[in-house]
């Protein structure tokens, strides 16, 4: 058999990384992405790094009762790309996407069907696979993208420790593949057309914890946004997700002489600036149909985006309270 390498992407990791990189917070719908140029580059880096052909892509996401959407069908059908889904749990949060890919690491590191595994992800709980990988003799190898700066971008410190090495994906392969979104086009004037009904859920509000999972996860609502734009982060928190500790600073928000309040407006800030650039008239108005909740998705980049700017894993109580409260007054101010 001829030797081969593979690739493993976390698509919530990689989504919401680029996402943070080319807009300033982790709100996936804020940004266009090319997945065949996406997913080309990253073939290119991985054969370039190992000097081997990739056998196979696997490209691992979430759907709703695990059948793909549209998009995720076009992803299914490039060539290698293997599609595995996880599903979506009672309250929105991903389901069986870390343990897919724990699985097949080691399922196919056992096999012997590749000699050098390229990891797209910053997830702890996947430190284990990566070592039970390595038992076989496979390299395994992370592929992080990189922040403004330069830097890997969010992948936790027991991760790295495990792998064999890390390396950055290309900056300007990231650039030319991720872009800001932009609002389809508004009917014109004389042809006047009802917005299209959206469905409020009722579902309650997901946790940083469960948000840090959600994030991954094409989401129900789109929403409208409104603030400065955004300016590119400086830091980022890496976490334990077994241990719910801060476990590295690498690249991305920080700022330790701004107080709470003010990292608070800034990423409420942020939200609301990418959602302003990408909203359609439907999505305004499912916003304000939605109030006083906020749709899931951009509740979920609110949560992880303050989370990461406080470096703090798990937001109590009172931080969520504010944080969504400001949401709605700066929304207001606009």
């Amino acid at each position: 058999m001829r030797s081969t390498c593979s690739l493993y992407i976390d698509t919530g990791y990689l989504l919401a990384s680029a996402a943070t990189r080319v807009t300033g917070t982790s709100l996936r719908s804020g940004i266009y992405v090319d997945y065949a140029m996406l997913i080309r580059s990253l073939v290119d880096a991985a054969e370039a790094w190992s000097n081997l052909p990739v056998l196979r892509v696997h490209w691992y996401d979430s759907a709703r009762n695990g059948v793909p959407d549209a998009q995720q069908e076009r992803i299914g059908e490039l060539p290698k790309v293997k599609l595995r889904l996880g599903r979506f749990g009672v309250n929105g949060e991903q389901k069986g996407v870390d343990l897919r890919i724990g699985l097949d690491l080691v399922a196919h590191a056992r096999n012997g069907a590749s000699d050098v595994f390229f990891l797209v992800s910053g997830d702890d709980d996947l430190t284990e696979a990566v070592e039970e990988a390595q038992v076989h003799g496979v390299q395994v190898v992370l592929l992080a993208v990189p922040a403004v700066s330069g830097k890997s971008h969010g992948v936790a410190r027991h991760l790295i420790r495990a792998a064999d090495e890390l390396d950055n994906i290309d900056g300007a392969a990231v650039d030319a593949a991720v872009m800001n979104r932009k609002p389809e086009a508004e009917p014109a004037a004389s042809e006047p057309v009802a917005p299209k009904p959206t469905a409020v859920t009722t579902r309650p509000l997901p946790t940083p914890a469960t948000a840090r999972s959600a994030v991954r996860t094409p989401l129900d609502v789109a929403g409208c946004a409104q603030g400065p734009a955004p300016r590119p982060p400086s830091s980022v928190l890496a976490y334990s997700s077994s241990s719910g500790l801060p476990s590295r600073v690498l690249t991305g928000y920080g700022d330790d002489e701004r107080t709470d309040e003010e990292q608070i407006d800034e990423v409420v800030k942020r939200v609301l600036a990418s959602f302003r650039k990408s909203a359609t008239a439907a999505d305004k108005l499912a916003l304000r149909s939605a109030r006083p909740q906020i749709p899931r998705e951009i509740d979920v980049a609110l949560l992880l985006d303050a989370s990461d700017a406080l470096q703090q894993y798990d937001l109590d109580e009172g931080t969520r309270y504010r944080l969504r409260s400001r949401f709605w007054e700066i929304y207001d101010e606009n």
